[in-house]
C-alpha cells in the first residue's frame, strides 16, 4: 500500500481538476501547446482574472508550468502525463 501523502497528494491533483473553469484551461491547453492568459480568457469566455485566479492554484499543484516572454507569460501542460489523464477522462465522459 502507498503512503497517506501519497493518497494525499493524488487526491488534491483530482480535486484540482474538479472546477469547471479549471477543466476548461487543462482542456484549451490540450488543443494548444501553449497559450497566454488573454487568450485562454477568450476561449474559455471569462476574464484575464479569473483566469489567473485559477492559474495559480493549477500552478501550486504542478499541472501547469509558465514561460514568461518579455512581458506575456505563456502556460502549458505541466507534462504528457496531464494531458493522458485528462485524455482519459474525457473518454470516459464521452463514452457514457
Amino acid at each position: 500500500m502507498k503512503t497517506e501523502r501519497f493518497f494525499h497528494d493524488l487526491a488534491e491533483t483530482f480535486k484540482a481538476m474538479s472546477d469547471p473553469t479549471r477543466t476548461k484551461i487543462i482542456y484549451a491547453l490540450c488543443q494548444e501547446d501553449e497559450l497566454c492568459v488573454s487568450d485562454m480568457a477568450a476561449v474559455i469566455g471569462t476574464t484575464n482574472s479569473a483566469i489567473s485566479h485559477q492559474l495559480r492554484t493549477l500552478r501550486n499543484m504542478k499541472l501547469v508550468k509558465y514561460n514568461k516572454v518579455g512581458k506575456v507569460t505563456f502556460y502549458s501542460l505541466d507534462d504528457i502525463h496531464i494531458n493522458n489523464l485528462f485524455a482519459e477522462g474525457l473518454r470516459h465522459v464521452e463514452e457514457k
